[in-house]
């Protein structure tokens, strides 16, 4: 199941940027490194990773936007969860 994680993170890594990224299995794959996923009433998961917080604006589908998908990618390289970085 961990190959599967790290899947999905490295979909967000991906060049071109990825406009098919399911969200659900995103969040997923992020708790199982250690994210903290707070989903809000206004569409909105709050994630806390190593003191720091992000707020991902959640699509009205299942996948994420390019522009959310460069903004997960520079919080992620932020708190150094990258493809390289993960076990």
């Amino acid at each position: 199941m961990s190959h599967r994680h790290k899947m999905k993170i490295e979909k967000v890594f991906e060049h071109p940027i990825s406009s098919n990224i399911d969200v659900k299995k995103l969040i997923s794959a992020l708790e199982h490194y250690g994210v903290e996923v707070e989903v809000t009433k206004k569409h909105k998961a709050k994630l806390f990773y190593d003191e720091k917080e992000f707020v991902l604006a959640l699509p009205h589908d299942d996948h994420l936007s390019k522009d959310e998908t460069i903004r997960l990618r520079h919080f992620l390289e932020e708190v150094g969860l990258t493809p390289d970085t993960l076990s």
